[in-house]
Order: C-alpha cells, then structure tokens, then sequence
C-alpha cells in the first residue's frame, strides 16, 4: 500500500474544466488524488516548474464548497504574474498541475461556527468567502449572511449569475454590491469604495455580534477593519486575508 500524500505534500492534480468568470478571471477544476477535503476559506499553493528548472509559486484560495467533488480555484490573470497568466491562457482539461494543501485554519467558516455572517470582498477576494457561500448553500444553512462586494465595474462582477440566484431562493442571504470605476446605465447601487457609511448601512449592528471575514487587497482590508473597529465591533470577530497587487 503507497503512502497517503500529507496536505502539505506536494501532488499533481489533473485539470477537469475550465470556467471563464469575467474577462480575466476563470476558475479552474481541478481533480485531487487523495484529496480529503477542506473548510471554506482555506488555501492551497500552486507551483510551476520551467524546463530549465526555475520554480514559480502562488497560493490560491479554494473557491469549490467542501460538498463538491472537485476543488475549485478561481484565478485572476494578472499581465505581469509568473503564475496567472500560465493558469489562464496555457493550461487547458486533461492538463496536470502541481499544488499541495490544504493549507490555513483562522481565516475560515462552516455552517457550525453560527452566525451572523457579515461577507466583504473586493474583486478576487470572493474567492474563499464564495467557498463559504457554497458551503452554506449545500448544508441548506438559514445561517444569516451579508455580502458587501466591491468590483471595478458590472462585467468584472465575479460569479454574478451564481450569486443572483442564490439570493432569488434565499431569504436569509442578502448581496450588496459597490461598483468603484464604472457603473451601467441605470445603476442605482454603491458607486464608491467600501467606507464606513456603507458598512454601517450594510452591517449589522454591533450589539449583534456578527462574525466579519474581510478578503480583497491589503489597503481595502485594513480599511474595513479599522471602518468596523470605529463602528463598535468586535476586533476579535473580525478575520482578514489579504493579497497583494503581484499575488498572480
């Protein structure tokens, strides 16, 4: 009998579709040999290796609920990333693709953690908390939960046929978003980046108590995080994870 690989052994797993989300951003499937699952918000690390032996590494959030068969990233291509652009433009089904994980522990959720459940994310920073989302939904949770995301515009709205019809079948699920560089004729949401003003209109109050998980670039997560510390929040239910502009 071969040895069960470690979550922190390296393994190669086997593309099964690829999803385009936007226009720089998919998601990829991704077939695990010996893969005993995750928490919504964990990690993985990816690692491409050159004919001449240079090695390039990138973690990615676990976009797929637990429930899934598959695990799922969701990767943004970014034009001067080692990593994204072979992700996005190179690898196609039936591909190999070297990764290891799960990896993270503080920076996740399930149904039995309770609630309320205050989302925030900007652009790619859905990702994990989209695990969650998907998590919550295969557990048929009536688990409270607010999702505050901000987009540069309508069209780079990740997952946003996904996330409309989550909401239309659930009540106790509410998505707000904030769109910071354009908006569609007729837009009648957000039109600026998350502040205060916003959370506090968003967010429940305090005396709630509501669990806060805060994902996206490190400037707007440290803004929420102090913007919900202002309003009276609980420094210790407020979790981040923050990425920066060379992350791809």
């Amino acid at each position: 009998m071969g040895a069960v690989p470690s979550r922190l052994s390296w393994r190669v797993a086997t593309v099964r579709a690829v999803q385009p989300e936007t226009q720089r951003v998919l998601s990829l499937v991704l077939d695990v040999p010996g893969w005993d699952g995750h928490q919504p918000g964990q990690h993985i690390d990816v690692r491409l290796t050159a004919a001449d032996g240079y090695q390039a590494q990138r973690s990615y959030s676990i976009s797929s609920a637990p429930e899934d068969p598959a695990i799922t990233i969701t990767v943004e291509r970014l034009d001067d990333g080692e990593v994204s652009p072979y992700l996005a433009d190179v690898l196609r089904p039936g591909d190999g693709l070297e990764l290891r994980g799960p990896i993270g522990g503080w920076f996740t959720w399930t149904t039995q953690d309770g609630g309320p459940l205050l989302l925030v994310a900007g652009g790619s920073g859905l990702a994990p908390l989209m695990a969650m989302l998907r998590h919550r939904a295969a557990r048929r949770s009536t688990v409270p939960v607010r999702l505050l995301y901000s987009s540069r515009g309508f069209d780079d709205i990740i997952y946003r046929a996904e996330l409309d019809r989550l909401v239309s079948h659930d009540p106790d699920l509410a998505v707000v978003h904030t769109l910071t560089r354009s908006q569609p004729p007729g837009w009648t949401g957000y039109a600026r980046r998350i502040d205060g003003a916003m959370l506090a209109a968003v967010a429940w109050a305090p005396e709630a108590r509501p669990l806060a998980m805060v994902c996206g670039p490190t400037p707007m997560v440290e803004a929420v995080a102090d913007a919900l510390v202002a309003l009276g929040h609980d420094p210790g239910r407020i979790r981040t994870e923050r990425f920066g502009p060379t992350g791809g």
